[in-house]
């Protein structure tokens, strides 16, 4: 029974999809990915446009001290009983009337503080924009990255099948010849089998990360990524106490932090404000008639008015005491995000120093792999070791190929993670 079975194994071949190269997929390299999903990115386009909402505050707090609020209204009335109008001397029934006011804050706390108040919460939302880039800039090399690594996992599985598919011809010339048994030819049945499952998956990992690199930079269809440079990311020119200086100074989170504590302060100043007067010079002028366009008499008027709220039923004191709680909590906030920048920057930067040494050591496990496995392969077709001793070193180098791969995108990744945390980017050819 175990030898008509063996015998129906070797006859039957089994298929496996072989994707060829898909040269009429469209590529981009990492910079161009960079580049096209930040205008795609939800949380980036809402980032930068509170830039715009801010730069927009900045500007209104700014011409408060140049330009009065001004405004004009046109009105038209029918009245059912006729009324002297002054605008034409005389007795009528209908009323046309045009007005223009201008109001200028002469003086006022929350005039003062608003420029602060302004200049702060542009600050912060500028920030944010940019730690949000840093954020997508992440997203998008991690699924740049993924589609190379797909496709590298997927060469190894390929390969690992074609050497199955070898191996498997020699054990059917072995086992036919005496030299080996038919279990030899079992064992090797399973690996191809294995192997196959491996290449169907690895197929669709590489399909499904390449749908999602291009979702990530805005196309509907599948994008594959282009490699322009296979350089590994250089050693760190600086030590961790200099990083986290580097990070305290620019990175956009700690900077975000600390422009809302500034804006929170002056928040604060004005609601403080509302206690003392303030000082409005308001002018205004109306023109009387009976009739479209308004054409009669023009009266004028000029006024200084000095406004001091006494009591609003604790509206003022509340809103203060709600700025207060806003003031501390801004302010714990990033000071709690200033201590743990040692923590966060130390374990970035080791964590790339590790990926690093990883790569090299990868790499020396790859060679010995290899050879091993190219000298199991020769024992076995002399029949010096078994089909044990050859799978097993089949299994080593399908692993060391796999953990190669890996090790060199995890180091990127753990680049542009440490990147991210100190806002400085270190590899100039993201920028091109």
């Amino acid at each position: 029974m175990i030898a008509l079975a063996a015998a129906l194994l070797l006859q039957v071949p089994i298929p496996v999809r072989i994707l060829p190269p898909d040269t009429t997929l469209p590529r981009v390299t990492l910079a161009e990915a960079i580049r096209l999903s930040t205008g795609v990115d939800p949380a980036y386009v809402r980032a930068a446009g509170r830039v715009d909402n801010a730069e927009w505050g900045r500007r209104a707090a700014v011409l408060a001290f140049i330009i009065p609020s001004l405004a004009v209204s046109l009105d038209a009335t029918r009245y059912s009983t006729a009324f002297f109008n002054i605008g034409i001397g005389a007795p009528t029934s209908n009323a046309v009337n045009f007005r223009a006011n201008a109001v200028y804050e002469l003086l006022s706390v929350r005039k003062i503080t608003d420029l602060g108040f302004t200049k702060a919460e542009l600050e912060a939302t500028q920030a944010n924009a940019e730690r949000q880039r840093f954020q997508t800039a992440f997203d998008t090399e991690s699924d740049f990255l993924n589609v190379l690594i797909s496709r590298e996992l997927a060469r190894v599985a390929h390969s690992r099948y074609e050497r199955a598919q070898e191996q498997l011809t020699v054990a059917r010339a072995r086992v036919l010849s005496g030299a080996a048994v038919q279990t030899d030819s079992l064992q090797l049945v399973l690996e191809l089998t294995q192997a196959r499952v491996d290449v169907l998956r690895q197929d669709l990992s590489l399909r499904v990360s390449r749908l999602q690199l291009g979702r990530r930079i805005g196309r509907d269809g599948p994008v594959d990524a282009q490699v322009t440079d296979s350089m590994l990311p250089p050693d760190l020119p600086y030590t961790d106490q200099q990083l986290i200086q580097l990070a305290l100074q620019q990175a956009p989170q700690y900077r975000e932090a600390r422009s809302l504590a500034r804006s929170a302060s002056y928040s604060l100043k004005g609601q403080k404000g509302a206690y003392l007067p303030t000082f409005n010079l308001t002018g205004g002028f109306t023109e009387y008639d009976s009739r479209f366009p308004p054409s009669g008499q023009g009266v004028g008027s000029i006024s200084l008015i000095v406004t001091w709220p006494l009591w609003d039923r604790g509206q003022r004191e509340i809103a203060v005491q709600q700025a207060k709680t806003n003031l501390a909590v801004a302010r714990a906030v990033s000071a709690d995000l200033e201590r743990s920048a040692a923590r966060d920057v130390t374990q970035a930067a080791e964590a790339y120093r590790i990926s690093r040494e990883a790569v090299d050591l990868t790499q020396v496990q790859l060679v010995a792999a290899q050879e091993t496995f190219r000298v199991q392969d020769l024992r076995y077709k002399s029949g010096a070791n078994t089909i044990l001793d050859l799978l097993e070193a089949q299994f080593q180098l399908t692993r060391a190929e796999s953990e190669a791969v890996q090790s060199v995108f995890a180091l990127y990744l753990s680049l542009a993670g440490l990147e991210a945390i100190t806002g400085q980017e270190f590899l100039v050819r993201r920028n091109q």
